[in-house]
């Protein structure tokens, strides 16, 4: 009997030992950071590519909104590492140095960040880049503007020469002016008499400035509005004026109904899915990567009300071949720089203190932009024709 009761107790103590160690295990752990929150649309486009991700993946995720792009970077990062995360990822261009600062402290965690232009001189083995490219998808977004511009034109609305785009821009960063200019190559593809002004609002996000930003390029007489900032103003004032307008990071249908055109952006999830499974695995994670449209990085919302008739057919066939490698946005036959082709150009890819160009970008009649050769970030900064920039001074 006294073995029988020792039995039954020993077993006791295994199933309570098994429950207890099931139910200390720890599930992975990621962190975010995120420059803004769900107000942003450039943020809610990440946030959304976090939970997809995760829920995916089954890990846990720890979000930091409102993160400045200073020391409070580092900051976050730190107790993010001290909450057990196992990699941390920072969304906004500014927080880069912070990052990289707490990638060399806590050497057993991976850091990566979006947008970012270092990981590639650093040569930190955990700490990372990641971009897309984007300018293909802003190019989509372009060609639904061009054939707009043209329904306005076939109409009597405007003339030829009238077709004027205006853009809300953030900041001179070079990531703004590859959107700005790959959305303008798409609109000219199909609508050549396209000319665009571009404004600046030194901020990436700001509702208000965005909003004076699309009236003020209303009044000079553009006739559509794009944008490469975060908040609904652009939208919203081209709604009241009933301007058509060409989002960034998601639909605006809901605040411009009859406005609306289309908007692209970049969807995070797979990379997200990406290098938290290279965490979790113990496996290295790339340097740089690019996502593409081929990976279902780079996406384009559903037409909105605005559309001209024929865009979707148009920008079908623009992606056909953008995958097939028969299109290149920065094709050098498209586009001059002081009424001359740019056959080479030294582009500023490891971002040295003087900004100094330092690698040849111009192959097979294409400036190549945004690659792994390269660096994920966008190096694009030529100031082409056609292309007039109001109240800013570039060296």
């Amino acid at each position: 009997m006294k073995k029988f009761f020792a039995l039954v107790l020993a077993l006791a103590m295994t199933v309570s030992l098994c429950a207890c160690g099931k139910s200390d295990s720890k599930k992975f752990k990621a962190g975010f950071i995120f420059l803004h929150d769900e107000n942003s649309t450039y943020d809610l486009n990440f946030i959304n590519g976090m939970k997809e991700a995760c829920k995916k993946l089954g890990v846990d995720y720890v979000p930091k909104t409102n993160i400045p792009e200073g020391q409070e970077c580092y900051n976050a990062a730190a107790d993010l590492v001290d909450e057990g995360c196992g990699i941390v990822f920072a969304d906004s261009f500014g927080h880069e140095d912070f990052m990289i600062e707490a990638a060399k402290k806590f050497t057993n965690v991976q850091f990566c960040h979006a947008t970012g232009t270092k990981a590639h001189t650093e040569g930190l083995s955990n700490y990372h880049n990641a971009f897309a490219s984007i300018y293909e998808g802003r190019y989509l977004a372009g060609i639904a503007a061009g054939m707009k511009l043209n329904e306005m034109i076939d109409a009597g609305k405007i003339t030829a020469e009238q077709a004027k785009i205006g853009y809300i821009g953030a900041f001179t960063y070079a990531e703004v002016i590859s959107g700005y200019t790959s959305f303008f190559l798409g609109a000219r593809s199909v609508c050549p008499s396209a000319t665009m002004e571009v404004t600046f609002t030194g901020s990436w996000y700001d509702e208000t400035a965005e909003k004076e930003g699309a009236n003020k390029l209303i009044n000079n007489g553009c006739v559509l509005i794009s944008q490469h900032a975060d908040s609904m103003g652009a939208p919203t004032a081209c709604e009241t004026a009933g301007v058509p307008n060409v989002s960034y990071n998601g639909s605006t249908a809901k605040v411009a109904p009859n406005t609306f055109i289309v908007s692209s952006r970049i969807d995070w999830e797979p990379y997200f899915e990406y290098a938290i499974k290279c965490a979790m695995e113990g496996k290295a994670i790339d340097t740089d990567w690019t996502g593409t449209i081929a990976t279902g990085s780079v996406k384009l919302t559903e037409l909105g009300s605005a559309a001209a008739a024929g865009t979707q057919d148009a920008i079908d066939k623009a992606t056909a071949d953008l995958k097939a490698g028969t299109l290149h946005v920065f094709n050098t036959d498209t586009f001059t720089k002081e009424g001359v082709k740019v056959t080479s150009y030294m582009a500023d890819v490891d971002t040295d203190a003087a900004y100094e160009g330092d690698h040849e970008v111009i192959t097979n009649g294409y400036f190549d932009e945004s690659g792994a050769a390269f660096r994920s970030a966008p190096y694009f900064d030529i100031q082409i024709d056609g292309i007039t920039l109001l109240d800013v001074n570039f060296g």
